[in-house]
């Protein structure tokens, strides 16, 4: 099965299924699945922008709007998670994932489903631990606080995920597992993202959540985004008990820009016999209902439950009783059914309504599926306001009135006691991190035409046959391995009848150009010349510093 792989979004899809299209012509391949690794934007409306972490200048409609309406339906079958750049509100409607439009599909604030046989999960979000504690409590219109924690990782779908005892073949996350650039080229790495010197030194990229899930499901694929760079790994997992070792495949690309390595076919190995649609995953519906009693809807700190004498329950994998009684509560109907509908009116470029107020609906498709499994909707909780005594009590530091012992403490310390997600600026909120996509330039850029993007002189893209991976590194010093990941050439531009228009919201300007661009970022003059150094981080002048307030210098992460 082909597989194409798709960094940070930013609401392309046009360019990005334009690019499939390209490259399924000049392959000779058929692409039946598109994975998406956040920030996808799908944002419906004028109302759905302001519900965007992005600063005001760059809350600009894209295409999926067209989608959404009905205008266009997606050519490839498309699956995605949430990144840090999200119409919250519209993906808050759908905490158990769900249709955002026909032939597109978000797995929730986490999820696992299986398309033609294969095990598909994911991990929507970032990691901050200040929220990481937290209820999803956020509800529209948000403050400027919660504008942004609405799409940071709770430790409770952390907690769901780590119930998972059966393989899982794929699995997503936005920003990368803590750790992983240790197993791939570190050197290449930071050739290109000099400024991450200092947290990949001091082993603080990344997000300790995701590197816990990693060490835990061993998924024979793991995709990233979020660092806007194209990063390849491999790494060998140290064997649990009596098993073999198992290796995870790790590999992030870019964000959706000409030029850049955004997109990546992988061929992953069918299973004849298998469905030939999305279905539901018995084991993980059977973890939603056994943690159902343990969501939260208030931004009270709380910890999962643990062995440790405090907890009368801590183990809520799913038995094969429990998911079994999943197929019973489905009718024995596992396919996911193809109930999308609209729950906003759509944008109309005609009719543009700038004064639009964000909107605040339960979905169908959620509702049916709480009903069919007996799960809470929690968005619809938080909007009924039925923990609103609960909130203002969390929000004082009081205390809940749960049953701590059986549903977890909030007296225990948290897990990751401080924020070492790696991307939080705060060596100095005056410079570039990552996270400030929306100003990298150009400095140095070699013109071509546009119909010599592809060209074999001017614009052709030199890859090697296969992607060139690492040993891969394990504790347990395993033996060589065989080729592991035989992959086609990477695909990362759009092609000359695809190009990108100036109106694209979320990027610098320097990218609308039709160019081959080599992209240097300006730094101060204290960055140590020897980039194998040790010393000062390199800093990157911000551009247009007028647009930044200060909450937005705070998380206005890539």
């Amino acid at each position: 099965m082909k597989i194409a792989v798709e960094g940070c979004c930013h609401g392309e899809l046009d360019k990005i299924y334009e690019t499939i299209e390209y490259l399924e012509q000049k392959e000779g391949v058929k692409v039946d699945l598109l994975l998406c690794c956040g920030d996808f934007q799908a944002v419906r409306n004028e109302g759905d922008l302001k519900c965007m972490a992005v600063p005001a200048k760059y809350r600009t409609m894209q295409t999926f709007y067209k989608y959404y309406s009905g205008e266009k339906k997606a050519p490839v079958f498309t699956i995605f998670i949430g990144g840090n750049h999200e119409a919250s509100n519209h993906l808050q409607e759908l905490p158990y994932g769900g249709w955002v439009a026909p032939n597109i599909y978000y797995l929730g604030y986490a999820g696992v489903i299986r398309y033609k046989g294969i095990r598909i999960g994911g991990l929507s979000g970032i990691f901050k631990s200040h929220d990481y504690r937290k209820g999803h409590h956020e509800f529209p219109p948000y403050n400027p606080e919660t504008l942004r924690s609405a799409y940071h990782i709770r430790n409770i779908e952390v907690f769901k995920l780590k119930q998972i005892q059966m393989p899982i073949d794929i699995f997503m996350s936005h920003d990368w597992p803590r750790g992983i650039y240790y197993y791939g080229s570190t050197k290449e790495l930071l050739r290109k993202k000099k400024f991450l010197r200092q947290e990949v030194e001091s082993n603080s990229l990344g997000s300790p959540a995701a590197e816990e899930l990693l060490a835990h499901l061993q998924p024979n694929y793991w995709f990233s985004a979020h660092l806007h760079v194209k990063f390849a790994a491999i790494m060998q997992h140290p064997p649990k008990g009596k098993s073999a070792p198992r290796v995870t495949k790790f590999l992030s690309l870019d964000k959706c820009l000409p030029h850049r390595e955004f997109l990546q076919i992988v061929d992953i190995p069918e299973r004849p016999g298998s469905s030939e649609g999305l279905e539901y995953d018995p084991e993980w519906l059977a973890i939603l209902k056994a943690t159902n009693t343990l969501q939260r809807t208030t931004p009270h700190p709380w910890n999962p439950p643990e062995n440790n004498g405090l907890h009368e329950r801590w183990d809520f994998s799913a038995s094969e009783a429990a998911m079994m009684q999943v197929v019973e509560d489905l009718s024995g109907e596992l396919g996911i059914p193809d109930n999308f509908s609209p729950t906003v009116p759509s944008y109309n470029p005609n009719k543009p309504h700038h004064q639009a107020t964000p909107s605040y609906n339960t979905n169908p498709q959620t509702t049916e599926l709480c009903v069919k499994l007996g799960l809470t909707d929690i968005y619809a909780q938080v909007g009924r306001g039925e923990d609103e005594v609960a909130r203002v009590q969390g929000s004082a530091g009081g205390e809940d009135d749960e049953d701590e012992d059986s549903l977890g403490s909030t007296d225990e310390p948290s897990e990751y006691p401080t924020d070492t997600s790696g991307l939080s600026g705060s060596f100095n909120p005056d410079e570039i991190t990552i996270e400030d996509e929306w100003e990298e330039e150009e400095e140095v850029k070699a013109e071509v035409k546009g119909d010599e993007l592809f060209d074999g002189k001017a614009g052709e893209i030199h890859t090697p046959s296969r992607m060139v991976l690492p040993e891969p590194k394990c504790s347990v010093s395993p033996p060589p391995l065989p080729d592991l990941m035989n992959l086609p050439p990477p695909s990362h531009s759009t092609p000359a009848h695809a190009q990108f228009g100036a109106d694209r919201a979320g990027q610098g300007s320097g990218d609308d150009e039709d160019v081959t661009a080599v992209r240097i970022l300006k730094r101060t003059s204290i960055e140590s010349g020897d980039t194998g150094s040790r010393g000062p981080t390199p800093r990157i002048k911000r551009r247009n510093q007028v647009i930044y307030t200060a909450a937005e210098d705070d998380e206005c992460e890539g």
